[in-house]
C-alpha cells in the first residue's frame, strides 16, 4: 500500500486487541468464545477507529489514491522494470472494489498475498511484509475499509511486459522469496523492541525500499536493510546497516523519533519518497509506537563498510579541479543557508558536515537535491517546512557535479568527486 514504485516504505502499529474482539464481517457481531455476540455501536466504532489508524500508518492512500481523485479508488500508476502496474480499488463497493470481501479474504491477501479468487497478488502489493500482520489488525483495516464510502471506478488492468504478466510465474517467486507467517516476538528483546520490531518489518515494509532488489524483482534477503537505488525513481534509500550511509547506531533516540514523525531533527531532514511516507503516515502515528520504531532501528547491527554501489567518478585531477569550482559556487549559492563551516541552522536548514547522506557512496540523493529541490514534509511537529531551491534552471551539468563534489569532500566529509555524466543522466530522469 505504498508508492515506492515496484517495493515500497511506511510503518505500522499494534493495539491491544483485548477489548477489540474481532468483528464478523457482516459489521454486527463478533466472537466471544466461540459464541458469536451482538457487537455494540461503540464497538464497532473502536474497531474502525483502530483500522483507521494501521491504514494511516500503513500509508494505504498514497497507493490507492490518485491525487485529486477518490479516496481509496485505486488507479494509481506504479512504474516497474517489468511494466507499469496500477493499484486497485479498495472502496466497499460491491462491483469494482471489496464490497464483497470477507474479514477472511482481506487477511488472505494481506497474508497469503491472494486475491479473493484465489488468484495469486503480485508483490507490487507487499505481502511479504505484510503477512507478519496479525490477524486482529488485519481485521481492523477490513472493517475501516468497509466503512468508507464505496466508488464505483473499475480497477485498471496491468500493463506488464511479457513475460511477467503471466501471473503462473509468479509460483516460482514465491517459492524463492516469499515465506508466509505472522510477526513472532523475540523473547530476549524488551515489549518496547518488538513493537518497533513489529511496525518496522509488517505494515510498515521498510525493508522493501531499504533492502536492495533482484534481477527477478525479489530481495536481496542477505542484505536486508542495506539500501538501494529505487527503480525507476532515481531515488537512493541508504542503508539502515552502515555507519557511512544513514546507519543510526550514533544517533540518539530522539534525533531518530524526530525524523521520523516530524520529517526534521538536529541530525537532517527527510527528502523524496521519505518524505511522502512521513507526510502521508508516520506523522500522524503515536508518540510510543514512533519512539519503539526509533528503538529497533538504533539496534539494527551497524558494519564499518559501505556497501557496495555502482557510482560514477572522475579522474583525481578533474575531481580536484571540481572541488575548487564548487567552493565558489557554494559560498554564492548555499552558504546562507548551510553556513560556511557546512553546520548550517537545524532543523531548518540540514548540517551537511559530517552528514551521511552527504558523502556515502551514492552521490544519487544530493544531485537530485541541487538539481530539483525539494521541502521536507509539512507535518504536525513542523507544519511549515523550510525548502530548498531548485538550481536545474541556473548550473550546468559540470557546475552541479562541482558544488556537489565540494560539499561531499568539505568539512571532514569523506565522499568521492562526482561525474558530471551522472548529473546529465539524472537531470533527464524523471522525478519519481
Amino acid at each position: 500500500m505504498k508508492r515506492k514504485s515496484l517495493f515500497a516504505l511506511s510503518a505500522v502499529v499494534v493495539v491491544a486487541a483485548a477489548a477489540l474482539v474481532p468483528v464478523l464481517w457482516s459489521g454486527s457481531d463478533y466472537l466471544h468464545n466461540g459464541t458469536a455476540v451482538a457487537a455494540t455501536p461503540a464497538d464497532q466504532a473502536a474497531l474502525i477507529k483502530k483500522g483507521e489508524y494501521l491504514a494511516r500508518a500503513g500509508d494505504c492512500i498514497a497507493c490507492h489514491t490518485v491525487r485529486g481523485g477518490k479516496e481509496f479508488a485505486g488507479g494509481l500508476p506504479m512504474l516497474t522494470p517489468f511494466g507499469t502496474m496500477f493499484t486497485p480499488n479498495i472502496t466497499p463497493d460491491d462491483q469494482y472494489g471489496i464490497g464483497k470481501w470477507t474479514q477472511d479474504d482481506f487477511y488472505r491477501a494481506m497474508h497469503t498475498g491472494r486475491s479473493k479468487d484465489g488468484s495469486l497478488l503480485y508483490p507490487g502489493f507487499p505481502f511479504t511484509s505484510y503477512t507478519k500482520v496479525t490477524r486482529a489488525d488485519s481485521d481492523a483495516i477490513y472493517a475501516y475499509l468497509r466503512s468508507i464510502p464505496p466508488v464505483a471506478v473499475p480497477s485498471r488492468p496491468h500493463e506488464l511486459k511479457f513475460p511477467f504478466n503471466n501471473r503462473n510465474l509468479l509460483i516460482g517467486w514465491r517459492t524463492l522469496f516469499f515465506r508466509e507467517g505472522e510477526y513472532k516476538a523475540d523473547p530476549t528483546k524488551s515489549v518496547e523492541w518488538n513493537r518497533g520490531a513489529y511496525l518496522i518489518e509488517g505494515l510498515g515494509h521498510c525493508g522493501m525500499c531499504h533492502t536492495s532488489i533482484n534481477a527477478m524483482g525479489g530481495p536481496v534477503n542477505s542484505a536486508a536493510f542495506a539500501g538501494g537505488l529505487i527503480p525507476l525513481q532515481n531515488w537512493y534509500a541508504p542503508s539502515l546497516t552502515s555507519n557511512k550511509e544513514a546507519g543510526l547506531g550514533d544517533w540518539e533516540i530522539k534525533d531518530i523519533s524526530d525524523l521520523l514523525k516530524n520529517g526534521v531533527s538536529q541530525r537532517g531532514a527527510v527528502f523524496g519518497p521519505m518524505a511522502e511516507v512521513v507526510h502521508n503516515s508516520m506523522q500522524y502515528m503515536t508518540d510510543e509506537d514512533i519512539h519503539a520504531m526509533a528503538t529497533y532501528l538504533k539496534t539494527i547491527p551497524q558494519k564499518e563498510e559501505a556497501p557496495e554501489h555502482l557510482q560514477l567518478e572522475t579522474s583525481q585531477q578533474f575531481g580536484t579541479e571540481l572541488l575548487k569550482q564548487g567552493q565558489k559556487i557554494y559560498a554564492d549559492s548555499c552558504a546562507k543557508c548551510h553556513a560556511d563551516n557546512g553546520l548550517g541552522m537545524p532543523p531548518n536548514f540540514p548540517p551537511l558536515a559530517n552528514n551521511q547522506s552527504i558523502q556515502m557512496p551514492s552521490a544519487v540523493n544530493p544531485i537530485r537535491m541541487v538539481l530539483n529541490g525539494g521541502y521536507p514534509p509539512s507535518t504536525g511537529g513542523n507544519p511549515k517546512p523550510y525548502g530548498m531551491p531548485p538550481f536545474a534552471q541556473s548550473l550546468s551539468n559540470q557546475e552541479v557535479a562541482a558544488v556537489v563534489t565540494y560539499i561531499r569532500q568539505s568539512w571532514g566529509n569523506h565522499g568521492t568527486a562526482v561525474s558530471p555524466q551522472q548529473v546529465s543522466d539524472l537531470r533527464s530522469a524523471p522525478l519519481d
